[in-house]
């Protein structure tokens, strides 16, 4: 196709940042989104590559998602320019056209490797891929009690100096940060992240209901992955998840396989939260489109069976969920409207990354980060900035 040429998307139902399209059309030109209208409002130019389809056929903005560690045999802690890359290459399969290289709890070494090749990869990539749009360190800064699959023995308390140091390695790239603020320094940590313009999360942690009020009041302003890892509701004591519930400050993950959570947990948080605060993860390994078998986490044997990946223990250690999963699950359990998916899988993470003047919604002037789907919601095709990243073979 002639890079100067204009790819329109004809004839399918647009999920605009404003309003829903019927029978509408949407335009990319140099990476942009050009155009937008009603097929009757299309005015066909000499370079026009025009892609034809029907109204069953839905066009929505890109997922960005902001906790993922692997997928497709590779991890962010591989610390591997081809580990980002294969991550990248793979991730437009389920509809994911950004994302946060996600760390874990490892050894400083371990952590600093990572996070310098992650932030080299950012300013070398191109944009036939999902694009790497910071990193989010998860750990090692975390309770103890609440570790989950983070390895135990290289848990640390949170640390400014040690974060200047990172995000120093990571070309200032670390955009969120899960912690536990109730350990020493975590409100010292969540106050600097806050100054800087990183996302504080609260995760892994034991906080009680007036701790994580302490924690907003810091700057606090995300929850990592509900329900998992996290002190849970008691009527006497509403922990971190009555916090997510109530707390309008905050924006809540989560992690939508029907594992993580039953059905209809999903249904209580989504009733609940809203998809005004609500944000689809992933959060899945190296394991993630690969055979069941046995993979490393962390230096952790990992198990993976159908639809769960386990420890050794039984503790559950990530997912291997897609993100078109989620969508069609959530969908499910919920009853909710694909308007509001894509507030919970694009606009919510957008803003809260400070993104949504270029991604998270189809308007014109943003980056065309676009995804098509057919009337069972299969990624039928993604495109990246652009550029054609996946198309579904027939």
């Amino acid at each position: 196709m002639d890079t100067h040429s204009s790819i329109i998307i004809y004839n399918v139902t647009v999920y605009s940042e404003n309003q829903t399209l019927k029978n509408g059309y949407i335009k990319l030109t140099n990476k942009k989104i050009t155009e937008i209208g009603e097929i009757h409002q299309y005015v066909r130019q000499p370079n026009d590559h025009v892609i034809e389809l029907s109204p069953s056929y839905k066009v929505i903005p890109g997922a960005i998602d902001v906790h993922i560690h692997g997928v497709n045999n590779a991890d962010a802690m591989d610390g591997t320019a081809e580990a980002l890359k294969t991550m990248a290459r793979t991730l437009p399969k389920e509809g994911t056209t950004s994302f946060l290289a996600t760390t874990m709890t490892q050894s400083n070494k371990a952590v600093e490797k990572a996070l310098r090749n992650a932030g080299t990869y950012i300013e070398q990539q191109t944009d036939a891929d999902a694009e790497v749009v910071g990193i989010h360190l998860e750990g090692p800064f975390i309770s103890p009690k609440r570790a989950g699959a983070q390895p135990p023995t290289h848990i640390q308390d949170p640390n400014v100096a040690l974060f200047q140091e990172w995000q120093k390695a990571a070309g200032g790239h670390i955009k969120l940060v899960t912690l536990a603020p109730e350990q020493p320094n975590g409100l010292a940590l969540t106050s600097y992240l806050k100054e800087t313009n990183v996302v504080a999360s609260i995760g892994h942690s034991d906080s009680t209901y007036d701790q994580v009020g302490e924690a907003i009041e810091a700057g606090a302003s995300h929850i990592t992955h509900l329900y998992n890892g996290m002190r849970g509701l008691h009527h006497r004591e509403p922990g971190v998840l009555g916090a997510a519930y109530l707390r309008d400050e905050l924006f809540v993950e989560l992690i939508t396989d029907g594992i993580h959570c039953r059905p209809e947990m999903v249904k209580l948080a989504y009733d609940q939260i809203t998809s005004e605060r609500m944000i689809l993860i992933t959060d899945s390994l190296r394991a993630k489109w690969l055979k069941n078998g046995t993979y490393d986490l962390g230096g952790q044997p990992v198990h993976v069976n159908d639809t769960t990946a386990t420890l050794a223990d039984g503790t559950l250690a990530g997912s291997i969920l897609k993100m078109n999963d989620a969508i069609k699950n959530t969908m499910s359990f919920t009853n909710c409207s694909l308007e509001d998916i894509v507030k919970m899988t694009a606009e919510n993470p957008a803003k809260q990354l400070n993104l949504f003047d270029t991604k998270g919604s189809l308007k014109i002037g943003k980056d065309a980060d676009i995804v098509v789907l057919n009337e069972n919601l299969d990624v039928e095709m993604t495109f990246c900035r652009g550029t054609l990243s996946f198309q579904k073979e027939d």
